[in-house]
């Protein structure tokens, strides 16, 4: 019986690398995947999945606009699909959550969703959240945080390697921006750069009052 399977982590927990593992075991045995990805992540270039260890695949492109079950529909042909598999799944619409839903449940194809549960600021992504909320089966994939606990969270570095939690949702970027933590370190992290906000308020209202 097909499913909608989400396999969610932290950063650097292998989700690509288990993607491209799933794929190559049914495409051994002969059998077609459909692999979508998403269009703004193109680090690697546009319509690239790969690893961290070096492995990699071609793959459709995804953006806000495209109708997902209608292009696994059409990707099917004569000889239909054993799986579609979508990596960075954190970036789906709800709707297109949906749609996989009904890729599902109508063509009956099963779809492996890999995707990160939260941003930098601890809040669910839209996609996730609808994954958390309607797939089938539900599977961590657990990586650690520098002091050996799990890593259920992930922090965003700017330049200098400091941690910050203002900005866009969205910021593309691997190890140089982005780092995973358990809770306890996400939250002194948070901790910090709070503190550090209200001196330099401080500092801009002495400023003024100065002048």
């Amino acid at each position: 019986m097909s499913q909608l399977y989400f396999y969610y982590s932290s950063m650097n927990a292998g989700k690509s690398t288990a993607l491209l593992q799933s794929a190559h075991n049914y495409q051994e045995q002969g059998m077609r995947v459909a692999l979508f990805t998403a269009a703004l992540d193109d680090r690697f270039g546009v319509g690239r999945i790969r690893s961290r260890i070096g492995i990699e695949a071609e793959a459709d492109t995804f953006d806000a606009e495209t109708d997902l079950f209608s292009a696994v529909e059409s990707s099917m042909g004569q000889t239909g699909l054993a799986c579609v598999l979508i990596d960075e799944a954190q970036f789906l619409s709800r709707e297109q959550v949906d749609q996989l839903a009904s890729v599902v449940d109508l063509l009956k194809v099963p779809v492996l969703c890999y995707g990160i549960r939260t941003d930098f600021r601890g809040e669910l992504f839209s996609g996730s959240a609808r994954l958390l909320a309607i797939a089938d089966k539900l599977y961590e994939l657990k990586t650690v945080c520098h002091c050996g606990r799990k890593a259920t969270m992930v922090v965003r570095k700017d330049d200098r390697g400091t941690p910050v939690f203002a900005g866009g949702q969205v910021e593309i970027g691997g190890n140089d921006r982005y780092e995973p933590v358990c809770r306890r370190h996400f939250r002194a992290a948070l901790s910090t750069w709070l503190r550090s906000r209200s001196r330099g308020d401080a500092r801009t209202h002495l400023s003024a009052g100065a002048e």
